[in-house]
């Protein structure tokens, strides 16, 4: 656990005179494209805390977007990361190899789901990582078409941008993208015409329908989902929709990937979401909670299809940078040291009742929903119409950043706010940033 004191300190106006100083400074000399949350500039982070430059220590409840499950500082990240660093910073994997990235590709051969013979490639980033596993599916396939689903994410690449859903920010005067791609429903069950009951069932037959009509799943590549969505809403696709969409992929040959980017490692209170309806992905592209928030994203998935890739043919500089695999070794170490599954089942646990609690006084709380450390609240104009209501999600987040409460907004419609914290997190931590979310539905 970091020597952060772990409690909650505000002592200037959020963003402080400091973090200000540097906000004017960060004006003038990074790109306007790239935007934040919150300006608060951070001095030192870990546990549940964040500590920015005026000396403020905010409740972390985003974990730089799911990436610091295992706090931004933990002990042994820190340590093997550290002696890595003593050693040696690079060789590049593909010019002289080390020991760590291939003790990482075993770790996610063990951990990811079924017990099949598999094979892992290491890269920097979420987007890399799928749209590897892109190349992968149609090197393996020798077919072209990918398909994706509404209200996905999958990145800020070229052909990830084409994979991804939401236009804004996210694609927006970048086109024009890679093509073959196309995109089919996904069961979203509280905003399913026909009742959540339905949507699995219902959307399912939609998908494969479409896909047989549009495309021909003879053409088809690879089907790729998000188990959880995450940049979407943090949608859980209604019950029977993995399953049958995971079935008609296998029955057409097509190469079945799960983008756990967001939810794995954890998060969902199992080592991957897509283990809760027990689906068995053909590949798993993995990123964010990997390796305590150094940059590195895997595609671990069949040993056959991951050799269908010619020598040569994957990789990157930096892919699988030693210092990374380190650090990601310390991260699964302390996954399992501390059983971070357990901890996200308890956060659920006591998020879903106090959020449930709020929801009865609060008209404007549509929907709640997520598993594990990976939860929503879906903010409605009011519940009959279900009217999305971003303005409401901008100022609950802006109410929380004042009192020093760090959470984040999502959705297609801008109207959810979600909440990610860090898996080491303490309960009496977890509650307080929840008296405060309380406390914000009071001034909406």
């Amino acid at each position: 656990m970091s020597a952060i004191p772990q409690e909650r300190r505000v002592v200037t106006a959020i963003p402080g005179p400091k973090s200000q100083e540097l906000q004017a400074r960060r004006l003038a000399a990074v790109a306007a494209g790239v935007g934040s949350t919150l300006p608060v500039f951070t001095a030192r982070a870990g546990g549940g805390i964040i500590e920015d430059v005026d000396g403020n220590r905010l409740i972390d409840f985003g974990s730089g977007i799911a990436v610091t499950s295992v706090g931004a500082s933990a002990e042994a990240v820190v340590r093997r990361a550290s002696a890595q660093l003593q050693d040696f910073t690079h060789t590049c994997f593909m010019v002289t190899p080390y020991e760590g990235y291939v003790a990482v590709a075993e770790q996610l051969a063990e951990l990811t789901p079924g017990d099949h013979a598999k094979k892992s490639a290491l890269f920097n980033s979420g987007a890399e990582a799928v749209e590897n596993a892109v190349k992968i599916a149609r090197a393996h396939t020798k077919r072209q078409a990918v398909v994706v689903f509404d209200h996905g994410y999958h990145g800020r690449t070229n052909l990830t941008m084409a994979l991804t859903s939401k236009n804004m920010p996210y694609k927006n005067g970048f086109g024009p993208f890679a093509p073959e791609v196309y995109r089919v429903p996904v069961a979203y069950g509280y905003r399913w015409l026909t009742g959540p009951e339905n949507a699995g069932a219902e959307a399912s037959a939609q998908a494969i329908d479409m896909i047989n009509k549009q495309i021909g799943a003879d053409n088809v590549a690879a089907i790729i989902i998000e188990p959880v969505l995450g940049e979407g809403g943090f949608i859980e696709p209604a019950k029977g929709f993995l399953p049958a969409i995971s079935q008609f992929a296998k029955d057409n040959g097509i190469v079945f990937v799960a983008d756990e980017i967001q939810s794995g490692f954890c998060r969902t209170g199992q080592w991957f979401a897509c283990e809760d309806e027990g689906i068995v992905p053909d590949l798993i592209t993995t990123a964010k909670g990997i390796a305590g928030g150094m940059p590195l994203a895997a595609v671990t998935g069949r040993a056959e299809i991951m050799d269908s890739a010619h020598a040569g043919g994957l990789g990157g500089t930096y892919g699988g940078n030693p210092v990374a695999c380190a650090a990601a070794l310390g991260a699964i170490e302390t996954m399992k040291e501390l059983d971070l599954n357990g901890k996200a089942k308890r956060i659920e646990e006591v998020m879903k009742a106090r959020l449930a609690t709020m929801a009865e006084k609060y008209d404007i709380i549509g929907d709640i929903r997520g598993r594990g450390a990976m939860i929503a609240i879906e903010l409605v104009k009011d519940r009959a119409s279900k009217t999305p209501n971003p303005e409401a999600a901008g100022a609950l987040a802006k109410a929380c950043h004042a009192e020093g409460l760090l959470v984040l907004t999502c959705g297609t419609y801008g109207n959810v706010l979600r909440f990610l914290p860090p898996l080491v997190i303490g309960e009496d931590l977890l509650n307080e940033g929840l008296d405060i979310i309380e406390q914000a539905f009071t001034g909406v």
